[in-house]
């Protein structure tokens, strides 16, 4: 069976909300509250991605402290700039 679409946005919130660093409960739950719902599934895809990596390499890349992989790019760009 598959999920419906508030079903994933619900767990894709729980998720980004509970990442295990307070940095990034922050940035990405954030994030999830004020953009998830308006993205396509292409970009939900993409943020799913995203969410399945680790917290320390995540925050060194929205840091900038390192480059972020390319499949991630995009994501983290969009992300950041949701924030300003």
């Amino acid at each position: 069976m598959s999920e419906d679409r508030e079903t994933r946005l619900k767990r894709l919130r729980m998720r980004s909300w509970r990442r295990g660093t307070k940095e990034m409960d922050i940035i990405l739950g954030t994030y999830s509250d004020h953009v998830i719902a308006r993205l396509d599934e292409t970009e939900l895809d993409a943020y799913e991605a995203l969410l399945g990596e680790n917290d320390n390499d995540l925050y060194a890349w929205f840091s900038g402290r390192v480059p972020a992989p390319e499949a991630h790019a995009l994501t983290i760009q969009r992300i950041l700039e949701s924030r300003t």
